[in-house]
């Protein structure tokens, strides 16, 4: 009995070890500014795929199957970003694209926050899809 019990209290321990371990990694990436958080997903062929398909599924509406800015179901008057171009006004690291994505444009916008809608996932490879329709060596 007495194997038994100290069995279960390492299994516990561990438990909630694992438990504040993913806690803390959770939280300090959501505090971290947002220009230093990394894309942990690499640009690879079948990420940008991925991104594409993620990208029609959540963003083609406002944004355009091409990402132009030019959805045909964009709330009126709010102007959806071309997200194509070499400007991008809310940041133009990954870590500011997927805060922006995650989190909305603020009050002032119509951009949504997606957290909670879309996979963490999804967000990192969109992010990687719209890389590869913007113009080579911009600074966003």
């Amino acid at each position: 009995m007495h194997r038994v019990v100290m069995l279960f209290m390492r299994a516990f321990v561990l438990a909630a070890a694992m438990l504040f371990a993913v806690t803390a990694h959770a939280t300090s990436r959501a505090t971290a500014p947002a220009a230093t958080i990394k894309n942990p997903v690499p640009a690879t062929a079948a990420s940008v795929t991925a991104g594409a398909a993620a990208f029609k599924k959540y963003c083609s509406f406002c944004h355009g199957a091409d990402a132009k800015g030019d959805g045909p179901l964009a709330p009126k008057d709010s102007h959806p970003p071309d997200l194509t171009d070499a400007t991008w006004v809310h940041g133009p690291t990954d870590g500011e694209i997927f805060t922006l994505i995650a989190n909305g444009a603020g009050s002032d916008s119509k951009m949504i926050a997606f957290k909670g809608k879309m996979p963490d996932q999804d967000v990192w490879h969109i992010i990687n899809y719209l890389r590869s329709l913007g113009p080579k060596g911009a600074a966003r």
